[in-house]
């Protein structure tokens, strides 16, 4: 029969070979930092698919803005309908459709506002009404006046991006709903394209 001293030597050198032995620390230690690791990760894959998301919206609309400039928007049937290929004249609705047209897949159409405002006091009369109101969500009172020849005109694209991956310091939002706003704008003086007539809308004449 064991002794007790036998059994405390026993019990203390299973104790040093279960603290000696290291064989599963590996997997505890990854099962540990594996969630904030790709937590981290997922924030900056987010993070940056947003960021470039904005660059491209900015690209959009300074090439949507491009046919307002140009008077091809006012005097030229360039925009159609949604399903419909027969060239139209531009309003708000039209408008969208083409802007729509040009973006990628990268986007959803029914998350996007087009906003197009026209100015007669020069630049130092352009103001930018809130679009979020106390709430955080977006309140889409958007507009289509194109103006006419030098006008100064502000072509604005709103998209709500969805944020997944919040909170950890990587919180971007700035609407209810996880989403972030985001705001393109494209601010310039239309050319003095002949107003009258379609002789002249393809582009600009002379000043």
């Amino acid at each position: 029969m064991p002794t007790p001293a036998h059994l405390r030597f026993s019990f203390r050198s299973t104790l040093r070979r279960y603290r000696r032995d290291r064989g599963g620390s590996t997997i505890v230690e990854f099962a540990i930092i594996a969630p904030i690791f790709f937590a981290l990760l997922f924030a900056i894959i987010e993070s940056a698919l947003m960021f470039f998301a904005g660059q491209l919206l900015e690209t959009i609309a300074e090439d949507s803005a491009r046919v307002i400039m140009t008077g091809q928007a006012q005097t030229l049937p360039i925009c159609q309908m949604d399903g419909d290929p027969t060239p139209q004249a531009c309003n708000q609705e039209t408008f969208k459709t083409l802007v729509c047209s040009k973006i990628p897949a990268l986007f959803d159409c029914h998350r996007l506002a087009v906003d197009v405002r026209s100015y007669a006091a020069g630049f130092t009369g352009v103001t930018n009404p809130n679009y979020v109101n106390a709430s955080k969500n977006f309140v889409p009172t958007t507009g289509y006046d194109p103006g006419g020849p030098n006008s100064i005109v502000v072509v604005q694209l709103f998209y709500q991006w969805p944020q997944v991956v919040t909170g950890l310091g990587f919180d971007y939002t700035n609407l209810a709903g996880n989403m972030r706003l985001l705001v393109a704008t494209a601010a310039f003086k239309n050319e003095p394209y002949i107003a009258s007539g379609a002789g002249g809308a393809g582009g600009a004449g002379g000043p």
